[in-house]
């Protein structure tokens, strides 16, 4: 059995791991709140576009955005995959990686020649080296506050590989916030966009379209799907800094556990301790 000197600063080091996943706890809580504001915040213009979309969608216009065509079959296929820079969030990074990595091999079974992979974070980034994925681009490093200008550069790489029809579909895959204690790994389709996700327009319009179509029609689309991946990675975040409360919560509370029973075991030690000393005495007494 451990002495107690050991047992005493095996309790000093785990209270000192106890205060750092504390403090790691209330930082996580308070990002947290910030990240659901700012996810909330940007909902409304996302729908307020769709909206439009929707109208011009059913529009009677002559031209037909490459975003709105379905096509078949599908051999090659992007996929935006959003992460977070940093660990310490439990199982938040497993799950959508591990669900990016069945859908990949789903795809490759279809008969997909050509999978492609645009990183949003440094842990998606690593995972892709490592399996040997073609990572068209990525961006790492966007801290707590997600900036669209950061994320347009990568982003575009995959919009302008599928508008020039090197690729067939686009996946966006990232962990959609559900509630503080439960996130989300999803994969949604990105391009082209579905006509249940757009909705049904709610008045049959005639646009008049200033300069032309085809020049309101591709900005509205860009500024959509733009409009999606921010979304996402907010959501990412949101995602990010709830599971990172949760996860740094139940390392406090297992903390907790253990300085308990080595608290219990010290005691049992010196008890010992004491007994064997108090032993030693009476028994030198009756040699005596």
């Amino acid at each position: 059995m451990a002495g107690g000197k050991e047992i005493r600063n095996k309790i000093k080091s785990v209270k000192s791991t106890q205060k750092i996943t504390k403090a790691m706890e209330m930082v996580a809580a308070s990002k947290m709140r910030r990240a659901q504001e700012r996810m909330r915040s940007a909902r409304p213009y996302g729908e307020r576009v769709r909206t439009i979309i929707a109208n011009l969608a059913h529009a009677n216009t002559e031209y037909h955005h490459p975003y709105l065509v379905r096509r078949d079959p599908v051999k090659r296929v992007g996929i935006i995959l959003v992460t977070s820079d940093k660990g310490l969030c439990g199982g938040l990074n497993t799950n959508i990686l591990r669900m990016v990595l069945h859908r990949m091999k789903e795809l490759q079974a279809g008969g997909a020649d050509e999978i492609r992979v645009t990183c949003i974070g440094s842990r998606g980034l690593g995972f892709m080296q490592r399996m040997g994925a073609k990572v068209a681009s990525h961006v790492i490093g966007l801290g707590d506050t997600p900036h669209l200008d950061r994320l347009i550069g990568p982003v575009k790489v995959m919009l302008d590989a599928y508008g020039n029809g090197e690729l067939d579909e686009v996946l966006l895959g990232y962990t959609r916030f559900v509630n503080t204690m439960k996130q989300e790994a999803v994969i949604e389709q990105l391009l082209p966009l579905k006509a249940e996700d757009l909705g049904t327009a709610k008045h049959a319009w005639d646009y008049i379209y200033e300069p032309d179509a085809k020049q309101v029609i591709d900005e509205l689309l860009v500024r959509y799907v733009e409009a999606l991946i921010y979304q996402a990675v907010a959501e990412n975040m949101a995602s990010e800094q709830s599971a990172r409360m949760v996860a740094m919560k139940s390392a406090s509370d297992n903390a907790g556990n253990v300085i308990d029973e080595l608290q219990m075991i010290y005691n049992k030690t010196r008890q010992a301790a004491i007994t064997k000393e108090i032993s030693e005495i009476v028994g030198g007494a009756a040699a005596v």
